[in-house]
């Protein structure tokens, strides 16, 4: 009988450890979907709901039967799944430059590195393009240079041209992120245990070898779970990096879901298909995740939900 009422009061404990997080977690991400019944309104602000007439899923159906609006939604699905797909691609990067970082071996110039690459994480979007368009501008540092060294004869519109601009976006945000997303796979490295690596420098394994069989293969479940978590936030890769970035030259292949309804919103007032538009992202994601946790009970055995 004491032990059974340890056991409650231990759990309580446990309970009210996390009960700050899911009250968090109630009001921030729960509470707002309060919002989602604006897509079931012809809603105009900045009047009360009360005022607008109830339509009921005229905007889910709105979005597949007006044809400009399918097209439009079309290439910037596009867009979205271009721009994940890339960073899904290279999301190795991260996990090779820890590796790389854990062998360099003065602790001090580690450390430099580690920080040097860390910081732009912590730096805003808006600051981003403001170095970007003091770089490559028309009048930036690299066409100065191109021009005084006679390579072009008038400015190359970096910042202006839809050419390779996915591949753009994915080395800007590779630049500030990649040092942040590193630290996951930096605490992987520390947790691998060292008489491993002594017994394969007994066996005659130099660095290359030791990361082949050794730090990599151990690694790889940080990997595969970041991987299944990042696939269920496919379709929300974010806006502020994007909104930056538009101009009149890249909106057709630049703008993303996110960034769509934001425009759809804001600027061109369709706030009510902006929160239907909304809906579908979250419930394709939520599909997305359930897929993501089946595969991996499937291949690993266990799921992360």
């Amino acid at each position: 009988m004491k032990k059974m009422n340890r056991k409650k009061k231990r759990g309580l404990r446990e309970f009210l450890y996390v009960l700050p997080f899911i009250i968090m977690v109630a009001l921030f991400c729960y509470y707002p979907l309060y919002g989602w019944r604006y897509a079931f309104y012809d809603y105009k602000p900045p009047y009360p709901l009360s005022s607008d007439s109830f339509v009921g899923t005229k905007w889910f159906s709105y979005m597949v039967s007006n044809p400009i609006r399918r097209k439009q939604i079309l290439q910037v699905l596009l867009n979205t799944f271009g721009i994940s797909g890339l960073n899904m691609i290279f999301s190795w990067f991260p996990m090779m430059f820890a590796i790389f970082l854990n062998e360099i071996k003065c602790k001090p110039y580690q450390k430099f590195v580690q920080t040097v690459t860390t910081i732009p994480n912590f730096i805003s979007w808006v600051l981003v393009y403001s170095i970007a368009y003091c770089v490559f501008n028309s009048t930036g540092v690299v066409n100065t240079v191109l021009q005084n060294l006679g390579l072009t004869d008038t400015p190359v519109m970096f910042l202006q041209s839809s050419d390779h601009i996915w591949f753009k976006m994915w080395l800007w945000n590779t630049w500030k992120n990649a040092g942040w997303a590193a630290i996951m796979y930096i605490a992987a490295i520390t947790g691998i245990d060292e008489e491993l690596i002594d017994a394969a420098k007994v066996d005659g394994a130099n660095r290359w070898k030791t990361i082949l069989h050794i730090t990599i293969p151990t690694i790889l479940p940080t990997f595969f779970v970041l991987q299944f978590l990042n696939m269920a936030n496919f379709l929300s890769n974010g806006m502020e990096q994007f909104f930056v970035f538009e101009n009149s030259f890249n909106t057709d292949t630049i703008q993303v879901l996110d960034l769509y309804v934001y425009n759809l919103a804001m600027k061109s007032g369709g706030y009510s298909l902006s929160v239907a538009i909304g809906i579908l992202k979250s419930l394709v994601s939520v599909v997305l995740l359930c897929i993501m946790n089946t595969i991996s009970k499937l291949t690993r055995g266990e799921g992360f939900i």
